[in-house]
């Protein structure tokens, strides 16, 4: 058995177990761990970053593109709190990150030496940890860690994921020992979980006996490689589609069974389709208050009376928001598997309904294209994003940023395959989509990968664009600029009629903004400002063929810039609003289904 210090076990064990990058910073509590990296026996590409908040994102973008976990490493104290957001949106939407941090040594720990967290118990983050992670460990010997390894790719790799974090004290990096690094073959196990055949057979029954069925495909199914079946399903008995927030791309976009996504930004036809549903079979997704609209009954779904086939991995999500007429707990690819190999091959005449379908999408057609093909400037928001599928090619990379432009590129941008739209769906966090980006190009450098994203979110992490040229990945980022937080201000005037903290202004009240271009061609990277419709497209285009990383700042009309609501969303109205705005919550919230 090889004599390996504590890092050269961590490096060489991600090595073997197939980690490409490693990002972060490397700050003096994991010193001895990040050396490891430039041996040649454990070498791995080292990524970084300037925040460590986007070393998790950035390892995030990189796992949902190849459904392979990759690792973030930060120092003790400041530089482990900031992985918090990180953890947090892996850990929301279910992807599996790495979170390596350094810690105390353990014959320090207590001392409240530089950096550690001790007024309430010796080396506390680990406790800050728990609540954002799946498992969390703390090694405190050398010898302990080859088994604590293949237990955290166990965590990542089976049931549901989400991100584990493993705190490895400083002398416990630099300490030796004699180990046996374990083969992680012989850790997890063979295959995937299968479905219990009684389960099945019930599915089968409720669904056969539907006249209006529906599936509504969540992130879950793109993480099981479900899209075949659900398309085989979707076909072999002619039911439409919806997607949530992080289950669009599941599906194809141009197929004529795709009926939109659901929830508060939603389209009218998913959510029409979604709600008058008689069957609902849900392959891999939670139903969140964003993608149900609030649980309100008849909106974008209506359970019960619509009887519903709830397919997870985790078990946790069976009926926690909605009663299933039958759960499945197993992989959504091999449950929609069985599915389909149980039904007869030929199903009901669905003519009548696919036929409403058509029309419903023709419908929201004609409404999308009033904003989509508008050349009024500043822009709408889905304005950029019509152009931007004019000129990308179908297997090209879009991330989206959270707010306005999140369900923009929902409702707008169609996509065709799996794992090429990428969001901050549950989390929805601000400062992600740019080091989720350059995870993503990364991770499919042969794509082009374009990152859309407000102006305020921008600003959260906008230094995170110099990767593009330090680690050699060329993204696009296309800012919409309407010079503020304007999600959030849509929001408050329609609750309150007011505005506070959500417009970027001077003392006097004009607009500010920083110009954005001035700022990209500062980190060295091409950049452009678009000044007239005309110039629109072709800047898009000249972009993604030059295949070099490129800024392109796009003004937004402040009140032409968000998706259309066709959903929703339970905003409390305050007690002193005593008009109809009161009266339409009170309304719409008596009708939620928390059942």
């Amino acid at each position: 058995m090889p004599v390996l210090t504590g890092g050269q076990i961590v490096a060489r064990t991600l090595r073997n177990y197939g980690v490409d990058v490693v990002a972060g910073i490397p700050g003096h509590g994991i010193w001895s761990l990040t050396d490891a990296f430039l041996d040649d026996e454990s070498r791995i590409p080292f990524i970084q970053t300037f925040h460590e908040q986007s070393a998790v994102h950035l390892a995030d973008g990189y796992y949902r593109v190849t459904g392979r976990p990759q690792a973030a490493v930060t120092s003790i104290g400041a530089g482990a709190s900031n992985t918090v957001i990180g953890m947090g949106t892996a850990f929301t939407d279910s992807t599996s990150v790495l979170v390596v941090t350094g810690g105390p040594p353990t014959h320090m720990r207590g001392h409240g030496l530089l950096q550690e967290l001790d007024r309430y118990t010796a080396n506390d983050f680990p406790k800050v940890a728990e609540a954002v992670s799946k498992r969390h460990w703390v090694v405190t010997r050398v010898e302990e860690l080859p088994f604590v390894l293949h237990r955290c790719f166990n965590s990542m790799l089976t049931g549901r994921p989400g991100p584990v974090h493993l705190e490895v004290p400083m002398d416990v990096q630099a300490e030796a020992a004699n180990v046996e690094l374990h083969d992680l073959e012989r850790r997890i196990p063979v295959g995937r979980q299968h479905p219990d055949p009684e389960a099945v057979d019930r599915a089968v029954d409720v669904l056969r006996a539907a006249n209006r069925p529906v599936i509504v495909v969540g992130g879950g199914a793109i993480t099981s490689e479900a899209s075949d079946v659900v398309l085989a399903l979707a076909e072999k008995w002619q039911i439409p589609v919806v997607t949530t927030w992080n289950g669009k791309s599941a599906f194809p976009e141009d197929h004529e069974l795709f009926a939109g996504s659901v929830g508060q930004t939603g389209t009218m036809t998913g959510n029409a389709i979604a709600s008058s549903a008689d069957v609902v079979i849900s392959v891999g997704c939670r139903f969140t208050d964003w993608s149900a609209s609030s649980y309100a009954k008849g909106i974008s779904f209506s359970i019960p009376p619509a009887k519903l086939i709830h397919i997870d991995i985790d078990p946790h999500e069976i009926g926690k928001n909605y009663p299933a007429e039958v759960g499945i707990v197993a992989d959504a690819q091999r449950a929609v598997a069985a599915i389909v190999d149980s039904l007869p091959s030929q199903g009901v005449d669905r003519s009548e309904y696919l036929a409403e379908l058509a029309r419903l999408k023709q419908d929201w057609e004609d409404k999308l294209a009033g904003r989509r093909d508008s050349d009024r400037f500043p822009f709408t928001s889905q304005r950029p994003l019509g152009a931007l599928r004019n000129v990308l090619p179908r297997d090209a990379i879009i991330v989206a940023g959270s707010g306005n432009t999140q369900g923009a590129v929902k409702q707008t941008f169609p996509v065709y395959s799996p794992r090429t739209h990428l969001t901050s769906g549950g989390f929805s966090s601000m400062g992600w989509a740019i080091p989720a980006a350059v995870g993503a190009k990364l991770a499919r450098p042969e794509s082009p990968v374009v990152c859309v994203l407000g102006d305020g979110d921008f600003l959260m992490t906008s230094q995170e664009i110099a990767l593009s040229v330090t680690a050699g990945a060329p993204v696009i980022f296309v800012v919409q600029n309407n010079a503020g937080y304007m999600s959030i201000r849509g929001g408050q005037r329609k609750q309150t009629s007011r505005h506070i903290g959500t417009e970027f202004s001077h003392p006097d009240g004009s607009p500010y903004s920083p110009d954005f271009a001035a700022m990209g061609r500062a980190f060295g990277i091409e950049s452009y400002k678009v000044n007239d419709a005309d110039s629109l497209e072709p800047t898009l285009r000249k972009a993604v063929q030059s295949g070099a990383p490129a800024v392109i700042e796009v003004p937004t009309d402040r009140d032409a810039a968000g998706p259309w609501v066709p959903g929703w969303w339970d905003f409390p109205i305050p007690a002193y609003i005593k008009d109809e705005r009161q009266d339409e919550y009170d309304r719409i919230r008596a009708t939620e289904q928390h059942l």
